[in-house]
């Protein structure tokens, strides 16, 4: 969430914000809805200071033993307009409220512009596509007919857009699962959390998932529960309503965790395979970071997610997200895209993204230097470390063989017990 008064001292910046972002919010509500609340408070306050003065006359003419009747009485219709007009104001602060909470995070300077994905440009590439003398085959097809994934009965116990894994289809997530949280945490310095999967509506407010995103949630009947979308929500509220010390700064966190979405709005797209799921595992990263050092530890986050890229040997490219196509709280963000070969395409396997202070004003997290008074906001970073169903699609669409095995990369036989490729035997 913006400042407040920064919104109210910089209408013009919020508004090339929210072009360049091709939001339909238009500053104008803002201004009218201001407007009134300036004019309801001028008019409470003229109220108040005749109340006051009605209030001096009242008590002097007490003592002269008058009669105040009658300025008792207007004491009442002052004081009836003052209730008034206060219900009025609280209910236009609160529209404002609304209507701020729904302004996405403003991007950085350095973000390129552009409206859609299209506009994302590349800013590194690694390693090479791999060179096969066979059609290559989707995974959808090779790890089913391996045994290794079920659909069809995923279907029959849930629904569309779930998967059953099985033999050495469980036992690769479960590796990849392992092998993400090792290198993250004892390489890379996080702290593994394993935190609740059902998440309350302040938590989801703190990290922007609500109210702007409701209809993407798995909520539970009855209550003001939720299922988390991803690990982003618990580990960025674990110091929601704390005041940090400096010296604790950077704090990292990763955990490994189902994440359940709707996927409300994306009908008709990746209806086949495990890349767009209503469940599905992912290694979150999430820093706490001082304002001053964030963007160094944006680098830093996405080096630490390139890393489980390299140590597979799986090609990608790096993509700065455009401000057309940023996530509603990032005011920066790189995309990894993961080649895909069956598919043909390069596919999103991690999002990392600097939030600044928009989900800590939020979630009102914040950090006190020594000799400073006041406490001021930490800036949130989040970030996949990687989504592991889609490094599985990876996996199996890189490593796949012309007889349709697949190979398992080295860095991962030691978490399959040895196991160098994958048949319908494995």
């Amino acid at each position: 969430m913006l400042d407040l008064k920064f919104v109210r001292n910089n209408l013009d910046v919020v508004r090339e914000s929210l072009e360049k972002r091709n939001s339909k919010l238009d500053v104008k509500e803002f201004e009218r809805l201001d407007g009134q609340r300036r004019e309801l408070l001028q008019e409470v306050e003229v109220l108040k200071a005749e109340r006051n003065t009605t209030s001096g006359d009242i008590a002097k003419i007490k003592r002269e033993g008058g009669s105040a009747d009658e300025i008792i009485a207007r004491m009442g219709e002052l004081s009836g307009k003052i209730k008034a007009l206060d219900e009025d104001l609280k209910d236009i602060e609160a529209a404002e409220h609304d209507w701020l909470v729904s302004v996405p995070n403003i991007p950085d300077d350095s973000v390129p512009l552009g409206s859609s994905e299209a506009d994302n440009p590349v800013t590194r590439v690694w390693g090479e596509k791999p060179v096969m003398d066979f059609e290559p085959r989707e995974h959808w097809d090779l790890a089913v007919e391996l045994g290794g994934v079920d659909f069809e009965r995923a279907a029959k116990l849930t629904g569309a857009r779930f998967a059953v894994l099985r033999k050495w289809g469980a036992r690769l997530e479960r590796a990849l699962t392992s092998f993400m949280v090792d290198i993250q945490t004892i390489e890379h310095g996080y702290t593994e959390i394993i935190p609740p999967y059902i998440v309350n509506r302040d938590s989801l407010y703190g990290t922007g998932q609500l109210p702007k995103f409701a209809e993407d949630l798995f909520k539970l009947e009855d209550s003001e529960y939720f299922l988390i979308p991803t690990a982003e929500v618990p580990l960025t509220n674990l110091h929601r309503d704390e005041v940090l010390d400096e010296t604790e700064l950077s704090v990292a966190y990763c955990a490994a965790t189902p994440c359940f979405r709707s996927e409300a709005g994306s009908y008709g797209k990746d209806t086949k395979g495990l890349i767009r799921q209503h469940q599905f595992h992912k290694v979150e990263m999430v820093r706490f970071a001082h304002p001053d050092k964030s963007f160094d530890e944006l680098e830093l986050m996405t080096s630490h997610a390139e890393e489980i890229l390299k140590r597979l040997n799986l090609h990608y490219r790096v993509i700065t997200l455009c401000t057309g196509d940023m996530g509603f709280g990032s005011t920066k963000t790189y995309d990894l895209e993961v080649w895909l070969p069956g598919q043909d395409q390069y596919r999103e396997i991690s999002s990392v993204s600097n939030c600044g202070d928009f989900q800590a004003r939020r979630a009102n997290i914040k950090f006190k230097s020594k000799g400073v008074k006041k406490a001021q906001f930490v800036h949130t970073l989040n970030g996949s470390g990687l989504a592991v169903g889609r490094t599985f699609v990876a996996v199996v669409e890189n490593y796949q063989q012309a007889d349709g095995s697949i190979v398992i990369p080295e860095a991962l036989r030691p978490y399959m017990g040895g196991l160098e490729v994958i048949t319908a035997e494995s």
